[in-house]
């Protein structure tokens, strides 16, 4: 048992990491809410004054700020379905005895590990370009007119993007719970006469319930910032500029930083209200 001396001991060695990681994170949020109410042009003249809330204002008004709340959540949903639901199967796969089982399994999650911006400049030029792109070239084969993807089907070729790149995690997740699963609970089951949908449905999903909250969680966290995927492919057109590349733009078009800052202070309480939903309806899992 701890005694006093030693807990104190503990706290004395991680104060310093705490103090760190407080300051990692304390410090850049009340530079952002000092700017939000501020009226800097870095460019034109630097810190102009005290505005009070007229940057939340003027972002709030602008035409463009609830359609990249719409896209942000839409890209959020698309991601999460497409990875759970090939992620489960793409573990139940993985999870049979195979030739090269372990070629397969980095094969699998390599992209993971491919730089956002490398991958989607990967995908816009060498599959998804309508006169040079793989895609464009299957189409031709089998008679069919080339689509050019992040125009006509710009929402959809986000989410299919994004959803490669974060794939492998969720498969990696969710096997590493499906390989924790009893064995003879199965057999027993199977002998029992149930069949591969009911122990599926029965045994398996329940089991991998904790490990689709994590998933969902930390996805969530990131999917909610992502910027360097539509720089690269759309530039925000087409439907799908996010809260995230409408605060670059607003910042970029106006070279003010409190408006942007404003901006930063709305996906942070985006983000907030998502995460306190998802915890309160599938983080109570995590208890279970």
């Amino acid at each position: 048992m701890a005694t006093r001396h030693s807990r104190s001991a503990a706290r004395l060695m991680m104060a310093p990491a705490v103090v760190l990681l407080l300051g990692w994170m304390l410090v850049p949020l009340v530079m952002t809410l000092w700017f939000s109410f501020r009226k800097y042009l870095p460019l034109r003249g630097g810190d102009l004054g005290w505005v009070g809330f007229d940057n939340y204002a003027s972002f709030i008004r602008s035409s463009a700020f609830w359609p990249s709340v719409q896209v942000t959540l839409t890209l959020v949903v698309g991601v999460l379905a497409i990875t759970l639901v090939v992620g489960v199967l793409l573990a139940l796969l993985l999870d049979q005895p195979m030739w090269g089982q372990g070629i397969v399994r980095i094969l699998v999650i390599a992209p993971f590990f491919v730089m956002p911006t490398v991958s989607a400049l990967v995908w816009k030029n060498i599959m998804m370009d309508p006169n040079n792109g793989f895609l464009g070239h299957l189409w031709r084969a089998v008679g069919l007119q080339p689509i050019d993807w992040l125009s006509q089907a710009s929402m959809g070729s986000i989410i299919l993007i994004v959803s490669w790149e974060w794939l492998p995690f969720a498969t990696l997740i969710l096997l590493t719970a499906l390989q924790s699963l009893d064995s003879e609970q199965m057999e027993a089951a199977e002998m029992d006469g149930a069949g591969p949908l009911a122990r599926f449905g029965f045994i398996t999903l329940p089991h991998l319930g904790r490990a689709i909250t994590v998933v969902i969680l930390i996805q969530t966290i990131f999917l909610l910032s992502i910027f360097a995927e539509i720089f690269v492919t759309t530039g925000g057109a087409f439907g799908t500029r996010t809260l995230t590349y409408l605060i670059y733009q607003r910042v970029l078009e106006s070279q003010n930083v409190g408006l942007g800052s404003a901006g930063g202070v709305y996906a942070i309480i985006l983000a907030n209200i998502v995460a306190i939903f998802l915890m309160r309806i599938v983080g109570k899992n995590l208890d279970a």
